[in-house]
């Protein structure tokens, strides 16, 4: 009994694929920041808009490099693949007049709520990226890295508040605890000191005093950070019981009675040999998606700002110069795309808390790479932060399966 529940919650949460998934997206984001540093400090390539760009444009290879490795490694045609996705996707955003209705499908893909989900997630996506990218001229180092690493606190507030949760003393315990080792880690002297600093999404920028500004941006940044995880998992993420069992959708519900057929619109499934039937959404397939829909968007739109600030002299418009610039713009691009969608998937699979205090690790084995590397000192602030963090990533991963 013990053993099938067991089984049953390893399921759930994804199982192993989940759990590598975590360890790429934690090595990913350690390998993008080294990266970032590299380029706009040692290379001297100052282009923080440009690079945010690029980076978050990559997103789109996400769902077609997913696509392709299924093909490859299954038996499901893209048709499948892209049928049983369609439908699911049609499924979630089509609205369900009662639960009679519930498997008659619009005939048409709902393009116009999807693309306004796109554009919405985007938006707030971005918009923490580009006030950290304001803040960091303003504030230290230290009080942005502290104040944004919050976002654990926030997506717990507003998961209790969005996903109707209660208040559990174990998780609020364990988020206080991972908020606490970031603080101990930044102002127990762990990250260098100097007048750059790599930041998140690709940005490092030259500080200037004003910490007050600066740090109410990067209060924001946090909070819309916090607040896009959670509303990912309730309006984005598909809901469990569709993403396993979306081969329904493949069939036409038959009314019990005529006054049923009123007003109902009953569509004939698309033909699909039954060999090539998807019975469940192949795991990641659909956060990818989005990732890649999140990544199109970018880079549809958010072109625009860059002849604006060239214009004006805020950032002049320059490619890279050399291969080696060239060359790490596209590592930082690969580990960004490693990074979003592995991180993406999680936020459906276990939920916004476990997610954003586990991204916290990255803080961990970046003062790791940073004592390899040499640019920071071993202290034991560092070392009982880097503790605090761990430790409360693993009593929030063995509540989560416990429950």
């Amino acid at each position: 009994m013990t053993r099938t529940h067991e089984s049953s919650v390893a399921a759930r949460l994804g199982g192993k694929i989940a759990l590598a998934t975590f360890v790429a997206v934690i090595f990913a984001f350690v390998v993008q920041s080294q990266l970032t540093q590299y380029v706009q400090t040692t290379l001297g390539y100052q282009h923080s808009f440009f690079l945010f760009y690029i980076v978050h444009s990559s997103f789109t290879l996400s769902f077609p490099l997913h696509l392709g490795y299924l093909l490859l490694t299954t038996h499901h045609s893209p048709r499948a693949l892209l049928s049983v996705l369609s439908c699911a996707i049609t499924a979630q955003l089509t609205p369900q007049k009662s639960e009679d209705s519930r498997i008659i499908h619009s005939s048409q893909f709902p393009w116009s709520r999807f693309l306004v989900m796109v554009l919405i997630m985007t938006a707030i996506y971005s918009i923490p990226a580009l006030l950290w990218f304001i803040a960091v001229v303003y504030a230290p180092v230290t009080d942005i890295t502290a104040i944004w690493n919050a976002n654990a606190f926030f997506a717990y507030v507003f998961s209790v508040k969005l996903l109707n949760l209660q208040w559990g003393l174990v998780r609020i315990c364990a988020v206080c605890l991972a908020t606490a080792g970031v603080l101990t880690v930044v102002y127990g002297g762990s990250t260098p000191s100097g007048t750059t600093t790599p930041v998140t999404h690709g940005m490092t920028v030259a500080q200037t005093p004003a910490p007050f500004f600066g740090d109410v941006l990067t209060l924001v940044a946090s909070v819309i950070y916090g607040l896009y995880q959670v509303l990912y998992k309730k309006y984005a993420a598909l809901p469990l019981e569709l993403e396993l069992a979306v081969d329904s959708v493949h069939y036409a519900h038959i009314p019990s009675s005529a006054e049923q057929v009123v007003g109902e619109e009953i569509v004939s499934p698309p033909l699909i040999a039954s060999d090539e039937v998807v019975h469940s959404i192949p795991f990641g397939l659909h956060p990818n998606f989005l990732t890649a829909s999140i990544g199109a968007c970018t880079f549809l739109v958010l072109w625009i700002p860059l002849p604006v600030l060239h214009y004006c002299g805020i950032e002049k418009f320059a490619l890279p110069s050399n291969m080696a610039t060239s060359a790490a713009i596209a590592g930082i691009c690969a580990t960004g795309v490693i990074f979003n969608a592995g991180f993406m998937i999680l936020l459906g699979v276990w939920g916004p808390i476990v997610t954003s205090v586990g991204s916290l690790l990255t803080i961990v084995l970046t003062l790791i790479s940073d004592l390899m590397l040499g640019s920071v000192g071993l202290t034991a602030w560092g070392l009982l932060g880097a503790g605090m963090i761990v430790g409360a990533f693993a009593v929030l991963a063995y509540d989560m399966f416990r429950s």
